[in-house]
């Protein structure tokens, strides 16, 4: 190996060092802005709103699948009710890892970020997806146990949901059982277009020390 090849190679591995070395320290430091409790609530109301559209959407694709039978029987329901899910999944997945934010979070100017004030990886992102279903596991079991009727059910799973949600008061950094597993976090965005808070120096940025 040549002088100047074994000084490339020393150059090579300095960069990579150094570059690691930046990367735990920005680790470390990074202080993001945990959004507001009714600002998360506010984007999971407009999300709701938008899931329609995905809702109706996939409706039609599984009616198309099943012959189109109404009122469809059990077969048929499952395969729409797994479509439906697949396919608001495919959608939540998509917007975290791409860009950081669905369309709700950014018309609130919010964002999922991971640790390191990135968006989340794929498999992170998967996992959050499966992991948020747990806000509806209490509604889910009154309904399973009881069978009431149609509004008593629906009062079941919004009582369910809202009691689930106390965390985002009680949490210094505003998570939910789902955030915490999966160590994500939902910021405050400057902007709308996806970001890696920097960080300690913006004063508006409230401290929530990325774990």
């Amino acid at each position: 190996m040549s002088k100047a090849s074994r000084r490339a190679r020393r150059n090579r591995q300095a960069d990579n060092a150094a570059r690691a070395a930046a990367d735990a320290i920005t680790a470390d430091a990074i202080v993001l802005h945990p959004a507001a409790p009714w600002l998360r609530i506010a984007a999971m109301i407009y999300e709701a709103v938008l899931l329609f559209g995905v809702a109706f959407a996939g409706g039609l694709i599984a009616m198309a699948l099943t012959g189109g039978a109404n009122p469809p029987d059990e077969g048929r329901r499952i395969v729409l009710q797994a479509v439906l899910f697949l396919l608001i999944g495919a959608y939540f997945v998509w917007c975290w890892t791409r860009f950081g934010q669905t369309l709700a979070l950014r018309t609130w100017k919010l964002a999922l970020v991971d640790e390191r004030g990135r968006p989340p990886s794929l498999r992170r992102a998967v996992a959050r997806y499966l992991l948020s279903w747990h806000l509806f596991v209490p509604g889910l079991l009154y309904i399973a146990l009881v069978s009431p009727s149609r509004y008593v059910a629906l009062a079941a799973l919004t009582v369910g949901f809202a009691f689930l949600l106390l965390p985002l008061w009680m949490d210094p950094q505003r998570r939910l059982l789902h955030d915490r597993l999966t160590r994500t976090f939902v910021v405050r965005a400057p902007g709308t277009a996806p970001l890696r808070p920097p960080g300690g120096t913006d004063p508006d940025r409230a401290r929530t020390a990325a774990r």
